[in-house]
């Protein structure tokens, strides 16, 4: 009996094992990057976060063809650290978002830029200065208020990331 429950077994785990190879070899798979568009659009999220934050909530105004949505998110079930973030895909590919918190600047800028640390530079985008870090995975501008901490952070170029937080409104 013992060797017909093992043979048993064998016979069971062949057949699934087929079956599974019938499934990847046959059904089709998804093509392109794995980036999804935000499917809507942001304007409405954008909208009710701007209603909602104790803060003005910046989201780029007047991009050229080709820049993505990939993210649109407001966590303000704390008032005392809202978080807003927007985040696209550029035409060249590359990641850029805007961050932003009322709450510790500290950790929230640890938090988007992969623990990231100050390195000495700035950048002057519409007459504001901003410090440059570098993460672990992302560079970012950080601009930090008496009110809200703003970090545009991504995959970019500094030169590319000030392209982008000059297009930033809040209305």
């Amino acid at each position: 009996m013992g060797a017909k429950s093992v043979k048993d077994m064998v016979l069971s785990l062949a057949a699934v094992m087929l079956a599974g190879l019938v499934i990847y070899y046959f059904i089709p798979h998804s093509a392109g990057n794995g980036v999804h568009a935000v499917q809507g659009g942001i304007t409405s999220s954008v909208e009710s976060a701007r209603r909602a934050a104790p803060y003005p909530v910046l989201a780029p105004s007047g991009l050229p063809k080709g820049w993505t949505a990939t993210e649109v998110n407001y966590d303000g079930m704390d008032a005392t650290d809202a978080q807003w973030s927007l985040g696209y895909i550029d035409p060249s590919g590359q990641y850029v978002s805007v961050q932003q918190s009322n709450g510790g600047a500290a950790d929230f800028i640890s938090s988007v830029t992969t623990n990231g640390v100050k390195i000495g530079g700035t950048s002057v985008v519409n007459g504001v200065t901003w410090a440059h870090y570098q993460g672990t995975n992302y560079r970012a501008l950080v601009l930090e208020t008496p009110k809200v901490t703003t970090v545009v952070t991504g995959t970019e170029s500094f030169a590319a990331m000030e392209t982008f937080a000059a297009a930033l409104r809040s209305s």
